[in-house]
């Protein structure tokens, strides 16, 4: 039984009844302008990144207070220091790309980054195991994920969209809305085109409201993070935060 299509359909029939229309996304047409960038998370995971940049770039993350920063689990201590009393938080990417080590392996990088003081953390879901059919083995390993995190840091599932077939991207996203995370990150390292409302919105359908959306892939302007935050997403990853920043306070 699925039971967020049954809300779905519910919802539906209810408005439909009363002539009234579906409440927004929660950022659907609400964020815009300054408030973007509160949103938006500045990414640092260039392999060729020096702590000369790390420290440069979180400093440009605590100007324009950003929801967060991503740095390799390498920096997470230095991001920390740079970053202490902000109200930025420091994240990192566990499993990184693609999630194809042991779920033992993954939890002592997990551990790790969270006892250097990341908040929030990218988790790359094993793409193999998935695309060998054994979604319940990326099921069990985010599950342990989400519970060794719980009250320490944010989960966010990373969604490498392009490697799933249609059939693959509903069911990885369906299991996904029941296993306490906390965001769904839809990367496009592989995808090729980069961000797109597409992308979101169906996610968005599939994850409904109790998941926040976390997008990245090329996002250069503020018109285009308005756009995917309309249609749902909640976390934007980019490294053009200061460009949009300064855009959103023009």
């Amino acid at each position: 039984m699925d039971i967020e299509a049954i809300r779905k359909e519910v919802e539906r029939l209810v408005l439909q009844h009363f002539h009234m229309e579906a409440e927004p996304a929660p950022c659907k047409g609400l964020v815009c302008g300054t408030d973007v960038v509160a949103h938006l998370e500045h990414s640092l995971l260039n392999p060729d990144t020096t702590l000369e940049k790390i420290q440069k770039e979180c400093a440009v993350a605590r100007k324009y207070a950003v929801a967060a920063v991503c740095v390799a689990p390498y920096y997470v201590a230095a991001a920390r220091e740079v970053l202490l009393g902000s109200p930025v938080a420091v994240g990192t990417a566990i499993g990184f790309p693609h999630g194809c080590m042991s779920q033992a392996a993954k939890i002592a990088e997990l551990k790790e980054c969270m006892a250097n003081g990341a908040t929030e953390i990218d988790v790359a879901l094993n793409v193999l195991a998935i695309k060998s059919g054994r979604l319940d083995v990326a099921q069990r390993e985010i599950e342990e994920i989400v519970r060794l995190a719980a009250g320490k840091a944010k989960i966010k599932a990373v969604f490498e969209h392009s490697v799933y077939t249609a059939e693959e991207k509903r069911a990885v996203l369906t299991m996904l809305r029941g296993s306490g995370v906390d965001y769904v990150k839809i990367q496009n390292m592989l995808s090729g085109h980069g961000a797109r409302v597409e992308d979101v919105k169906l996610a968005y359908d599939i994850l409904g409201r109790n998941v926040g959306i976390k997008i990245d892939g090329g996002i250069k302007t503020l018109a285009q993070a308005e756009q995917l935050m309309a249609a749902g997403a909640s976390r934007l990853g980019l490294t053009a935060t200061a460009k949009i920043a300064e855009e959103a306070r023009k």
